[in-house]
């Protein structure tokens, strides 16, 4: 992976003459983290467990920038959220392939390598794992996971800031820019959605079979309980997909949140699909969830496109 660090107007130029050219962004980090924690460098391998390429030990935010050739650009911006349980991102179905389709048609994309827990070895994945699929009541999986929660969730709002700041330099909007995620990115999301300043609100955000009902830890003050949260006045319009097969039970959730949106009368357009499983992305399945990127590109043509 190409790591440049070089502000905005440069990644510009760079990025003018090649759709898919990818550059690495830091990101300021207002809610610090010790960065002694992360013994383990930050990595990017193929995971035979997933069977994808993943990145593991984020200790400082990142965003991958792909932006559309000039004459494709249509003013939007999207931040994207991989997922992968906090312990890791899967960086391709759920960030540089969205990016590179979102680029393609007209609309700058910003995968986000947000912060994530620090593993004990170099293999982030196998470790999480048995916390994770294992016996997950038993508490280790949450009592290793929380503490950098909040990070990657303020990460997530971090980036909405960083880019309408230098939407000029972007050559976008600074009223069309939101986030999507997918799984635990899709927590980032729906947190983006509900817990926001003037400056970081997006103006859309879709999460992709979210997690919910872990993110319960009232004692953690920046997670959002997203169970009780309220939707605020101002809340964006909301685009949520999900599989009523999803191999981790997240579709309930992902319909609650529907209903919340519903509920306080705001925009917002779920897809439940029958089949599709968990962690789809843009992996093609031949299945009906295969076709969600069309119908988030619909939504965003007739909520976002417009506005001024």
């Amino acid at each position: 992976m190409k790591k440049n660090y070089l502000p905005p107007f440069l990644v510009l130029l760079l990025l003018a003459g090649s759709l898919f050219a990818q550059t690495e962004i830091s990101l300021p980090t207002p809610m610090p983290s010790a960065a002694s924690k992360w013994t383990q460098a930050e990595r990017q391998y193929f995971s035979e467990s997933w069977k994808t390429n993943v990145v593991t030990n984020v200790s400082k935010p990142a965003l991958l920038a792909y932006l559309p050739k000039p004459e494709k650009a249509n003013g939007m911006a999207v931040v994207i959220c991989p997922g992968g349980g906090f312990w890791a991102l899967s960086i391709d179905s759920e960030g540089i392939d969205v990016a590179k389709w979102l680029a393609d048609n007209g609309v700058a994309a910003f995968v986000l390598k947000y912060r994530l827990v620090p593993s004990k070895t170099n293999e982030a994945v196998k470790e999480m794992s048995p916390l994770l699929f294992g016996n997950i009541k038993d508490g280790r999986y949450e009592e290793a996971s929380y503490p950098y929660i909040p990070l990657a969730v303020s990460d997530g709002t971090t980036a909405i800031d960083f880019i309408r700041q230098n939407a000029a330099k972007f050559r976008v909007s600074p009223n069309k820019i939101g986030i999507i995620g997918f799984s635990a990115g899709g927590t980032v999301a729906a947190n983006a959605a509900i817990n926001y300043t003037a400056a970081s609100r997006p103006n859309f955000a879709a999460p992709i079979y979210p997690v919910l009902g872990m993110i319960k830890d009232t004692k953690l003050p920046r997670i959002s309980v997203l169970r009780d949260a309220q939707v605020p006045a101002d809340a964006p319009p909301l685009f949520v997909v999900v599989a009523t097969n999803d191999g981790l039970g997240l579709a309930p959730d992902s319909v609650d949140l529907y209903k919340k949106w519903l509920s306080a009368k705001k925009v917002a357009e779920i897809h439940v699909f029958s089949k599709g499983g968990h962690g789809f992305g843009m992996r093609k399945q031949n299945l009906p969830s295969d076709n969600w990127p069309g119908l988030f590109l619909n939504f965003l043509n007739q909520e976002i496109a417009k506005q001024k």
